[in-house]
């Protein structure tokens, strides 16, 4: 099931969203910049993709991941680990970036920089409450159900 999201492009340089193969789930997002831009080992940038966008309705989500391939052969990683774009979000859609190698990482005009997932989001009401039900795991924790 396809859905359509409307992409305002901010900067003329702009490359829409797309899609690498019919199977992918996410769609790359290209970063707009007029220079290649390096990052160094440990530093934190902000990338524009020069796009803004309209999702359907608040039950959707843009949820920005990492390229696998900057990942694991560069060590490129969000900065934020998953970034998330509201339905009600109408700027531009940048991209947090992190270098965790020990070795500078150029980033070219037009690069595909990260991936964009559109996902279902249900919306919930919170209320404070004096008890919580049972469970087998109960209050245990980290690695609390296994070895790791």
């Amino acid at each position: 099931m396809d859905m359509t999201v409307k992409v305002k492009k901010l900067n003329e340089q702009a490359v829409l969203p797309q899609r690498a193969t019919q199977g992918a789930a996410g769609a790359d997002l290209y970063a707009c910049l007029d220079a290649p831009l390096t990052i160094a080992p440990g530093q934190l940038v902000k990338i524009p993709t020069g796009i803004a966008i309209e999702l359907p309705d608040s039950h959707t989500a843009a949820f920005l991941f990492a390229r696998s391939g900057l990942g694991v052969k560069h060590g490129i990683t969000l900065s934020n680990g998953v970034g998330v774009v509201d339905s009600d979000y109408r700027g531009e859609i940048c991209v947090g970036l992190c270098n965790v190698s020990d070795t500078p990482y150029t980033v070219q005009p037009q690069e595909r920089v990260a991936q964009m997932v559109i996902l279902p989001v249900v919306g919930a009401n919170f209320i404070e409450v004096e008890t919580l039900s049972d469970t087998q795991r109960g209050t245990g924790g980290f690695g609390s159900t296994g070895r790791n």
